[in-house]
């Protein structure tokens, strides 16, 4: 018996001993691997290579390395599938073990979108949209990096081809989703695989990049979590993805077509028409003529009215899936998938604090609020103070409507309000900044990096102050990066500037205005801005007086981001040595037709901007228009450069305001056509863009064809409208048509008299627009006019007999839009009649009144008035030198 006893006791000693042996440092295995080699950048330690080759960031020679042969086991203890590649994968940000980045496993992770035709009701009204997997904002897709990513799209669609585009991912050319740039259409009931490796951590998003699909739905959160999350992720009680967007009831076809006849419902709807009457009754009568005088029509910071404004799909939501409470802390995905919209963001809770932009991290920054640009995305982290409902509120950048969100329990914190825009003081001060010829003026300064908003005039919480911590120092020189001498700033105390040593007389100046100096802070008597400190002069600094570098970003103890704030965590610079290939674009447009260019070019009106892999493109972006431009690049993170040099910030959508001039820079360390355009939807639709190509590429494989896919890429985005106005009254009709493309139009009126005895008269026209303010038209085509011949003989001012009866000719001509917007008119026919005339439609009385006029050598002339009822009809009157008095409605389409 104890024999047995004996053996069983030996037999458990020796199977304790097995059980326990996986508790021995397993990492002496892996000391015993020999060791490998690869290939690594000197600069970007995170590029990795199994063979000599150059960084596809910065053009460097790799350097060889050796690490473990086989890399430790995943210590979350995910299933995971090794992905075999020649090339390492490699993380733009550099992040790894023991801060080196490292080969890793990564898993396979598949999702199923299915986009269909669906029916919403946000307003009350039924209508139309796009669904992915039955959803708006479609669903939020995670992985995490390192993860290759198989998406399957399935394309429902009764009628469209569809595509959806991965927004800031760093990917293979042909998984970008720009149809018939990148990749192949997607047609009605087909299947499409994106298939990519996750380089990158961070928030990003994805939409359609098909016609205008974008504004009805086609939007969704894309989310890269780190290869070790598990540390950020338990610094904040909840983590959670904010998608902004806009509605609107009408299609995005009728949106589009709208901008381009420069109709003024819109204006109508936000209340921000700026007539004459409204510009009495602020004191602006003189700034509203001449705001006219300068051919420009009322300025305004949106394009678009909008019926509604969702956070998540919803106007406005409540978070219920965590319970959070006081001294919780969360961090806010924030995209913005608006078509068009920009949004301030500001908390209830109290100040902001920026973690990441554009998916790439930054160094810590505390704010008030923020602007987050269409198609930016900021990580924001806030907290919950008390034990009550805070309010993250994000507000339409005209300030007409906003949409919240809700954090915490109990009661409810509202985030403060922004009160509406004082548009005839941005009025005033766009009347300084433009020259005759639509030109920004040189006001003696560079702006740039969001650092000095123009709008600020406009914004009442910021009125009757100035920026706080500043010395204006070398301001008039330069505020770009180039110059550092502005920019090396850093956020300071009030309390701070209030002890310290300052002149007894101290002086304030106007930064558009240098030459409007004060004793005493107040607002520039020219534009409205708020003064700030006048620089020192160079003996008062020879005396040894301190003064603080100017941080811009606090106005009236608000505190606003501005890219100038924004620190990379880590290096992001370029070798010196590295060759740059230098390009400057000028972003121009107008709204009169809506065309928005660079250097006065659309997208359909240039050819492909041919790059060299392993050089620095280097990218100057003026801003010649009034309105702000988001400029998103494909494919690539770029750095802008501002006051941090060598931790500039990454992004991959920039904002640039008007009158600003940004310099970003990357790696071109692709392959194939990369897209370089405006964000607004309807900007880049208008010709807003520019094609990257890098030369030598490998073809395409769905895209076999390049010259019919580039054929087809301009056909997708050859955008055309048509708009008419009929006037139905008491005296005959009155009417106009045009079809327009960007540049050329088709247009044809008639005046059609009631009585036989008043006649009829119409024109047919085709011209093109030239300029990049599309001011002069010249046009051919024919003109006829009947009236009876009881008329007798008339002659025009030039002493010209009138031929009444069946009269039909060709006509040259020229159209030319005069100061007040004034259209004057030359045309001769084939017999050398000469006709010219003067006009003027659509002059705001009011915000629905308009007035009308027109002379001409022919000695007719026509005054009338309408008054809009809908955006389809308008009550009208006129009177006409040849069918008298007559009212009526004109139908406006």
């Amino acid at each position: 018996m104890n024999y047995f006893l004996t053996i069983l006791l030996a037999l458990a000693f020796v199977f304790n001993a097995q059980a326990q042996a996986p508790s021995l440092p397993k990492v002496r295995d892996v000391e015993r691997t020999e060791n490998k080699v690869i290939y690594t950048c000197p600069m970007h330690p995170e590029v990795q290579k199994k063979s000599p080759d150059k960084c596809p960031k910065c053009g460097m020679n790799l350097v060889p390395k050796k690490v473990p042969a086989s890399p430790p086991a995943d210590p979350s203890g995910r299933a995971s599938l090794q992905v075999e590649s020649d090339d390492i994968a490699p993380s733009p940000k550099g992040e790894g073990v023991g801060g080196e980045a490292i080969s890793f496993a990564g898993k396979t992770v598949r999702y199923d979108l299915y986009v269909t035709d669906t029916i919403v009701n946000f307003t009350g009204k039924r209508r139309h949209a796009y669904a992915i997997n039955g959803q708006i904002p479609a669903p939020t897709l995670y992985f995490t990096e390192g993860d290759t990513a198989e998406i399957y799209l399935h394309n429902n669609l009764k009628k469209e081809e569809t595509s959806l585009h991965w927004h800031g991912v760093i990917l293979p050319n042909p998984q970008d989703g720009v149809p018939y740039l990148t990749t192949k259409r997607i047609g009605p009931g087909e299947t499409h695989l994106y298939k990519f490796k996750v380089v990158q951590n961070g928030t990003y998003w994805y939409h359609s990049h098909s016609g205008l699909q974008e504004q009805a739905g086609m939007y969704g959160a894309l989310v890269f979590k780190k290869r070790d999350n598990r540390l950020m992720e338990s610094r904040y009680k909840s983590i959670i993805p904010v998608v902004l967007s806009e509605w609107t009831d009408e299609k995005p076809n009728e949106v589009m077509r709208r901008l381009h006849t420069a109709n003024d419902w819109y204006a109508i709807k936000k209340g921000s028409v700026q007539s004459y009457a409204e510009a009495i009754q602020h004191k602006a009568f003189g700034t509203k003529l001449k705001n006219e005088w300068l051919r420009m029509k009322a300025m305004d910071v949106s394009d678009v009215y909008y019926d509604r404004f969702l956070i998540n799909g919803k106007p406005e939501q409540t978070i219920e899936t965590v319970r959070l409470k006081a001294g919780d802390k969360i961090r806010l995905r924030v995209v913005n998938a608006g078509a068009s919209s920009y949004f301030w963001l500001n908390y209830g809770g109290g100040k902001i604090t920026v973690v990441a932009n554009d998916g790439n991290d930054v160094e810590p920054v505390e704010v008030d609020r923020l602007i987050i640009g269409t198609a930016e995305t900021y990580d924001i982290e806030v907290n919950i103070p008390e034990n009550m409902r805070y309010e993250l509120r994000a507000t339409l950048e005209d300030r007409t409507k906003h949409a919240s969100l809700w954090l915490g329990s109990g009661h409810k914190m509202p985030a403060p309000d922004l009160p509406r825009l004082k548009y005839f003081e941005g009025m005033k001060m766009m009347n300084n900044m433009m020259k005759m010829n639509g030109d920004m003026k040189d006001m003696g300064m560079k702006m740039s990096l969001q650092t000095m908003d123009m709008n600020q005039v406009m914004y009442p919480e910021l009125q009757g102050s100035q920026p706080m911590n500043h010395d204006m120092g070398s301001m008039k020189q330069s505020a770009t990066p180039q110059d550092h001498s502005m920019h090396n700033m850093a956020s300071t105390d009030t309390a701070k500037i209030q002890g310290h040593s300052m002149h007894q007389m101290q002086q304030y100046t106007c930064p558009m205005h240098p030459e409007v100096i004060s004793d005493k802070p107040g607002k520039c008597p020219k534009c409205g801005m708020a003064l700030v400190p006048k620089a020192s002069s160079p003996s008062e600094r020879a005396g040894g007086e301190a003064h603080e570098k100017m941080d811009m970003s606090t106005v009236n103890g608000i505190r606003t981001l501005n890219y100038d704030l924004l620190k990379s965590t880590e290096k992001t610079a370029f070798p010196p040595d590295a060759p740059v290939h230098k390009i400057h674009f000028t972003l121009e447009g107008n709204m009169n037709r809506y065309l928005w260019t660079l250097d006065n070019k659309t997208v359909l009106e240039t050819d492909k901007i041919m790059i060299k892999k392993g050089e620095i493109l280097r990218l100057v972006l003026t801003n010649n228009s009034m309105m702000r431009h988001p400029m998103h690049l494909h494919g690539h993170d770029f750095r802008v450069l501002n006051s941090n040099g060598e931790y500039s910030p990454l992004k991959n959508v920039i904002d640039i305001l008007p009158m600003e001039t940004d310099t970003i820079e990357f790696a071109a360390n692709q392959d194939g056509d990369w897209f370089f355009h405006c964000h607004i939807l309807y900007h880049m639709m208008a010709g807003m863009g520019r094609i990257f190509s890098y030369q030598n590429s490998e073809p395409n494989p769905q895209l076999p064809n390049k010259a019919e896919a580039w054929r087809l890429f301009k056909k997708d985005n050859r955008m055309t409208a048509f708009k008419a106005q009929v006037g139905l009254e008491s005296n005959g009709s009155d009417g106009e048509f045009m079809w327009m493309s960007h540049r050329y139009a088709l247009s044809g009126d008639w005046h059609i008299g009631l009585k036989p005895e008043h006649g009829a008269e119409g024109s047919l026209i085709f011209g093109r627009y030239l300029g990049k303010m599309q001011w002069a038209y010249p046009y051919i085509g024919a003109q006829y006019r009947y009236k009876p011949k009881s008329h007798g003989v008339e002659k025009n001012l030039f002493g010209q007999e009138t031929i009444h009866t069946n009269y039909w000719a060709p006509v040259i001509g020229f159209q030319y839009t005069l100061p007040w917007l004034v259209v004057a008119d030359a045309r001769v026919d084939m017999y050398g009649k000469i006709r010219f005339q003067l006009m003027r439609e659509d002059i705001p009385v009011t915000p629905r009144l308009r007035f009308n006029w027109m002379v001409n050598t022919d000695k007719e002339y026509m005054v009338g008035f309408r008054y809009i009822t809908t955006k389809w009809l308008a009550l009208s009157t006129h009177y006409d030198s040849d069918m008298g008095f007559g009212a009526g409605v004109t139908i406006i389409y």
